[in-house]
């Protein structure tokens, strides 16, 4: 087990560096993130997972930086959380994971399928947490391996907060490939922009310097035609033109990735309430390319 801890408030300038309080005896982001892009992988086909996990105990919240967090994303400014902020203070925990040398795949390069957050109770944001975040669950499907980590926040020795994401590590399989579901639009629609630096933008606030995300040149290196935005900067993007309809607490948020949101874009963000749940999506400007789709429960 890879342990992470800090007594210490993060100390942090939003326009520079993560919020999560460097653990003392743990590698920087920066250094994860280079150990990341050189990590490599001979994951076979059929090997179980190891049962890796990484905790951080003691964390604070930065204030400022979680001020910064909302403004980025959409979100009024207030005193609130939104439920996607505990995720991105998470990804210390979760790039520790990938850089393991038991970990049997390239950090680099998993695709990010489904992420489940839910916020069971409030809690003032001064109390320290204590998180934690392990590979759980995995299956071959037609595309490849799809593993799940999940991640647990405690206060005071509560669970207040839980996520749950789905990564895909393409491979040959020999299960057949199922056909793909229509996404389905509900309620007029708003039109956003998605600017040419917000994947740097981003990176500044949560720390993940992934180089899809930062430049067209470092994208390409990685096979994409352009940047493309973080999937979890979409998803409190949406979160954040629902804000009045979430409670503080008690109720979950689940999504699908689809299709990568490119830099620069214009994109459709529907929302609606379907058999007493709100539905949501985000597609392209065309209406004929999802992004993403989701429901609140």
């Amino acid at each position: 087990m890879v342990r992470m801890s800090s007594s210490n408030q993060a100390k942090t300038e939003p326009q520079e560096t993560s919020a999560v309080a460097a653990p003392q005896r743990a590698p920087s982001i920066p250094a994860l993130m280079g150990k990341a892009v050189f990590k490599s992988g001979q994951y076979r086909v059929g090997d179980s997972l190891p049962e890796l996990s990484a905790q951080s105990s003691g964390l604070c919240i930065n204030q400022e930086h979680l001020q910064a967090y909302r403004q980025l994303c959409g979100f009024e400014q207030g005193q609130g959380m939104p439920g996607t902020y505990l995720h991105m203070l998470a990804f210390p925990l979760m790039l520790n994971i990938l850089v393991q040398q038991q970990f049997p795949m390239k950090a680099m390069g998993q695709v990010h399928l489904r992420n489940k957050i839910s916020v069971l109770q409030s809690f003032d944001p001064s109390q320290p947490l204590d998180m934690i975040a392990k590979i759980s669950r995995s299956t071959i499907t037609s595309k490849g391996l799809e593993w799940d980590i999940d991640v647990q926040v405690e206060v005071d020795k509560q669970l207040v907060w839980t996520s749950e994401s789905t990564f895909l590590h393409r491979c040959k399989t020999d299960i057949e490939r199922a056909k793909s579901t229509v996404i389905k639009k509900y309620g007029k629609p708003q039109q956003w922009s998605a600017q040419s630096d917000m994947g740097r933008r981003y990176a500044r606030v949560s720390g993940d310097y992934n180089p899809i995300h930062l430049t067209d040149l470092t994208a390409k290196l990685f096979g994409f035609k352009q940047a493309i935005a973080h999937g979890m900067w979409s998803k409190a993007r949406c979160l954040a033109a629902m804000d009045k309809h979430l409670p503080d607490d008690g109720y979950s948020v689940a999504v699908n990735f689809h299709r990568p949101l490119f830099l620069p874009s214009q994109v459709q963000f529907y929302s609606g309430v379907r058999q007493g749940q709100r539905r949501f999506s985000l597609f392209n400007i065309g209406g004929d390319q999802a992004h993403l789709d989701g429901v609140i429960t």
